[in-house]
């Protein structure tokens, strides 16, 4: 599993981008699946049927898509200013390091002013922030152009004996998720045909999610992302990483499938906790569930530290946990699905 979630995490995407690395997680998924595909929008789809006609479709989604930058202008000397795509905690961007992708990958730091230069108590505004490659202008303007994608550059890597520390664990650890549902299930006859689902551009609206829903339209799907973890400034709404998977409950979630994921849990020794979202989940749930004539859908959520940085950090113990709980559920499905119905 870490290794499948360091390779995941190293490929490079942002909202948008993701060109960039859905064909290799469409080549890792035809392993496991009958057929895959890559859609209009570029979400990859991947489907294990079931051996039954007319078997009830269940969708398992996650998103492959990651924040990151985009290059707005390049000055005279050479540095490249950009926008923020997607969520970034513009806090933490100074002395990153990154890659921009223009002909050729470039490397790069994000450099600031010096701390004297700033206002007492005020951090960088991203106005003031540029990507420095170290290369001369002329170089620079060779290789890289206005609108070119640029992706944190830190790699995955242990963190303590339990925990990974890298970019784009949200959601690439979902991916990796779904990844290892589907290989559990490859020579199962099971009565459902599974469709796993690696959505883009969700950082940025939530628009693979809801474009593979009315292309599947199935009949129940369960989302995959993460959800904050327990910090030293962070411990409202928020979850121990390393203490199992997370079940939402709320409006944006069906109550007989999240029950049913509850009651599989207690069945198999699966550690869950509770999450409770008053409203929009933040999440492809959100549009999965209207999607076509509506969808029950669930939502099983990931505990992750410092989320949109480049050190976003969880527990594989906490991934695993998800793969045992959808599998599980998967495999008990008999095909008919009267029990969601109200």
């Amino acid at each position: 599993m870490r290794k499948l979630i360091r390779k995941l995490s190293d490929m490079r995407g942002i909202s948008g981008f993701e060109y960039r690395l859905t064909d290799q997680i469409a080549d890792m998924f035809k392993k496991y699946c009958d057929d895959v595909k890559i859609d209009s929008l570029g979400s990859v789809i991947a489907v294990k049927r079931s051996n039954k006609p007319n078997a009830p479709k269940l969708m398992i989604e996650a998103h492959c898509d990651e924040i990151g930058l985009i290059v707005t202008s390049i000055t005279d000397e050479g540095y490249l200013t950009f926008a923020n795509v997607g969520g970034v905690d513009e806090r933490t961007l100074p002395s990153t390091e990154v890659t921009v992708h223009g002909k050729e990958d470039l490397w790069g730091v994000i450099g600031i002013k010096p701390n004297y230069l700033l206002e007492q108590g005020k951090t960088a505004k991203l106005k003031e922030l540029a990507v420095d490659t170290g290369l001369s202008a002329e170089k620079v303007k060779e290789l890289a152009a206005v609108g070119d994608s640029i992706t944190l550059a830190q790699s995955v890597g242990r963190l303590g004996k339990k925990q990974f520390s890298g970019k784009s664990l949200d959601d690439r650890a979902s991916v990796a998720a779904i990844m290892r549902v589907m290989k559990n299930i490859k020579d199962l006859d099971i009565d459902i045909d599974v469709y796993a689902v690696a959505a883009v551009q969700e950082e940025v609206g939530c628009r693979g999610g809801k474009t593979t829903a009315y292309g599947i339209n199935p009949d129940m799907a369960v989302a995959i992302d993460v959800c904050h973890g327990i910090t030293p400034d962070n411990s409202d709404n928020a979850f121990e990483v390393g203490t199992g998977t997370v079940l939402s409950v709320g409006p944006n979630l069906h109550p007989k499938l999240t029950d049913e994921l509850f009651a599989v849990s207690e069945r198999h020794g699966i550690k869950v906790s509770t999450d409770v979202d008053g409203g929009n989940t933040g999440t492809d749930a959100w549009e999965i569930q209207v999607a076509c004539d509506g969808v029950p859908t669930a939502l099983i959520s990931i505990p992750l530290k410092y989320m949109h940085t480049s050190v976003e950090t969880l527990a594989v113990s906490d991934v695993k946990a998800t793969v045992n709980l959808l599998t599980e559920f998967i495999k008990e499905q008999r095909g008919e699905l009267q029990w969601l119905n109200f």
